[in-house]
């Protein structure tokens, strides 16, 4: 059985998929296997790439029906059997230290369940960008120039505040985030709320600041094309709720105070009202001013 399982679930940009799984590739840790979940990707192209490797770390799976990201995470996350499993988004890159850092924080810290290595964000044409959500997420992460953990309520009112991680370059202990699983009709804020899961589960994270992974951001991702259109917020103002009762109820007084706030997603809602106006469209501009004031 290999130490890690990199789940990649699949649907899109066939080029980005490549330079995805060729990262994987060239990892030099080299216990792993790469899996992947086509979603039902209307191409042979994916299919003939996967038929050309002649690794037996590496296959590849087309659903019969389109399941959706949310129901497609869920697919490769239960297929997961590996001690360390990453989930990781189709069209971005693993340096080739990548699985050496993540599997070398999960030895030194036998309490973590999740390891968020160093990133640089990158645009559609890989080269290193720095836009405003990331500088924020930057001031807001914890400011580490070794590894440092996190754990119960400390973790849970930091990620609140802002979340600070990029989903798709964490690292998991399999059967912690087996167990948790992701939450059914969530779609932007599901990686949130695992974990928040995690947290208050008494699970630690660890941040290693080794730069490791390249997080590729599109102006036309579905969760920028959700926040214009407000219906980001009104998913994130439902799930905020949902958390500041859920933490009051535990006496973690500071996650819970973090959740009522959500202050950066309010400030991220406020960023767009602009560009709402602009494009003409006045629904989505009371939807985000009611997120900025409710």
């Amino acid at each position: 059985m290999a130490v890690v399982d990199v789940m990649l679930p699949y649907y899109g940009d066939v080029g980005l998929m490549k330079k995805a799984a060729n990262s994987v590739m060239a990892q030099q840790f080299q216990d792993w296997r790469l899996r992947v979940f086509d979603d039902g990707y209307p191409s042979t192209e994916p299919e003939e790439f996967f038929a050309g490797i002649d690794d037996p770390r590496v296959s590849y799976q087309k659903n019969g029906e389109n399941l959706g990201a949310n129901g497609n995470y869920r697919k490769a996350l239960a297929q997961a059997d590996a001690p360390i499993v990453v989930i990781m988004g189709a069209d971005d890159i693993m340096l080739p230290n990548y699985l050496d850092v993540v599997v070398r924080s999960f030895e030194a810290h036998p309490e973590a369940a999740i390891v968020q290595p160093g990133v640089q964000v990158i645009d559609e044409n890989g080269a290193a960008v720095n836009p405003l959500v990331d500088r924020v997420k930057k001031a807001c992460a914890p400011q580490a120039t070794s590894p440092l953990v996190l754990a119960n309520e400390d973790l849970a009112a930091s990620l609140l505040r802002a979340n600070w991680t990029y989903f798709p370059s964490l690292a998991w202990r399999s059967e912690v985030v087996q167990e948790i699983g992701f939450t059914e009709g969530l779609d932007v804020v599901q990686d949130l709320a695992m974990l928040l899961d995690v947290a208050a589960r008494g699970g630690a994270l660890v941040v290693d600041p080794e730069l490791a992974f390249l997080y590729r951001r599109h102006s036309a991702s579905d969760s920028s094309v959700r926040a214009l259109d407000g219906r980001r917020f009104e998913e994130e103002r439902r799930f905020f709720q949902d958390q500041a009762e859920r933490f009051r109820a535990r006496g973690w007084s500071k996650a819970a105070r973090a959740a009522t706030t959500h202050l950066m997603s309010r400030l991220n809602a406020a960023s767009l009202v602009g560009k709402g106006i602009a494009s003409g469209n006045s629904t989505a501009v009371q939807k985000l001013l009611k997120h900025v004031v409710a």
